[in-house]
């Protein structure tokens, strides 16, 4: 059953996270060209594994989509190696901007909690942005995310066909992106505070200053929003919204500054994503594509609710991978 909380203006919305000027959320600095990179379908190869723990393995991985070794943190079921003719699901966690692949595994419980369920947990690199879409010109974190890693995991690890994919803020964005623009790729999709309506006002310059924040020019992800409109909406989780019908959703998000309890800047950010996440629900709505959601007063755009969010979306995703609750 959908949550339900109170409505929030919207105007009201848009002009806390306004007023704190995006620059000062993101830090966003000087500008320097992206670099280019060749992208072919070549298949992505493991150079070397890290062993961190019983289950956990950090993998080098050779990918063409990026041009460069790239890395992913995996969580092997428990008794992998004792189990040779098992293959597993996989879950992917992707991580949000300015961060890496080590986040889940960072700042949640995930290695605990998997245990004993009989899956593959995949965290992917997304790049410094944590964008995870093909870029103009460069690298191709979608294709990585979607074609490569899976099919390493299922060459290398013995993962079967069946995912699920969840992620936090940009994470969030790359969730539902990928789950609509390639149907049927994953049994069910889960954002946190994802950025789900890329075109919706105010969105653009929040995704400009997270690319600029690591000295990227912000055109070098999608071009311009309005002289490349239709790239800006062919990456769109809300324009690709069709594509995501007999999918289970999860889409939670706060509505930060109003209601909120003063931590000011986290806030704000969660606010200027309250309306891109009700424009993707809305779109869903009105295709009759159904979707868990949880919109909550108050909140910050912080793992402090994400941990929370990930636990309610826990039983949808663990019903489509087939796994215990």
């Amino acid at each position: 059953m959908p949550h339900r909380t109170a409505a929030t203006s919207r105007r009201a919305v848009t002009k806390a996270a306004a007023a704190t000027g995006l620059a000062a959320l993101f830090g966003a600095r000087a500008t320097t060209t992206a670099g280019a990179t060749t992208t072919d379908r070549a298949t992505a190869t493991a150079r070397a594994t890290t062993r961190l723990g019983p289950r956990t393995v950090d993998v080098s991985v050779a990918s063409p989509a990026l041009g460069r070794r790239a890395p992913l943190r995996l969580i092997l079921p428990t008794g992998f190696d004792a189990r040779p003719e098992r293959t597993y699901p996989v879950l992917y966690l992707l991580h949000g901007a300015h961060d890496d692949h080590t986040s889940w595994t960072r700042e949640t419980d995930i290695e605990t909690f998997t245990e004993g369920r009989d899956l593959i947990v995949a965290m992917p690199d997304a790049g410094p942005t944590g964008i995870p879409s093909a870029w103009r010109g460069g690298p191709d974190y979608e294709t990585f995310q979607v074609r490569e890693v899976p099919a390493l995991l299922a060459r290398d690890y013995r993962a079967s066909g069946v995912r699920a994919v969840a992620g936090v803020s940009t994470g969030g964005y790359g969730a539902m992106a990928h789950a609509a623009r390639h149907p049927g790729a994953f049994a069910a999709a889960a954002s946190y505070s994802g950025i789900l309506d890329t075109t919706a006002p105010g969105v653009p310059p929040l995704v400009d200053a997270i690319v600029a924040r690591e000295n990227l020019l912000p055109p070098s992800l999608w071009g311009n929003p309005i002289l490349n409109a239709p790239t800006w909406r062919d990456f769109n989780p809300r324009a690709r919204a069709a594509g995501l019908r007999g999918t289970p959703l999860y889409v939670s998000s706060g509505s930060g500054v109003v209601g909120g309890a003063g931590d000011w800047l986290p806030e704000a950010l969660e606010s200027a994503l309250w309306p891109s996440a009700h424009g993707f629900t809305g779109a869903l709505a009105l295709l009759g594509v159904p979707v868990t959601t949880h919109f909550y007063t108050g909140g910050g755009h912080s793992w402090t609710y994400w941990r929370r969010e990930f636990t309610a979306s826990w039983p949808m995703l663990a019903r489509a991978l087939g796994v215990p609750e």
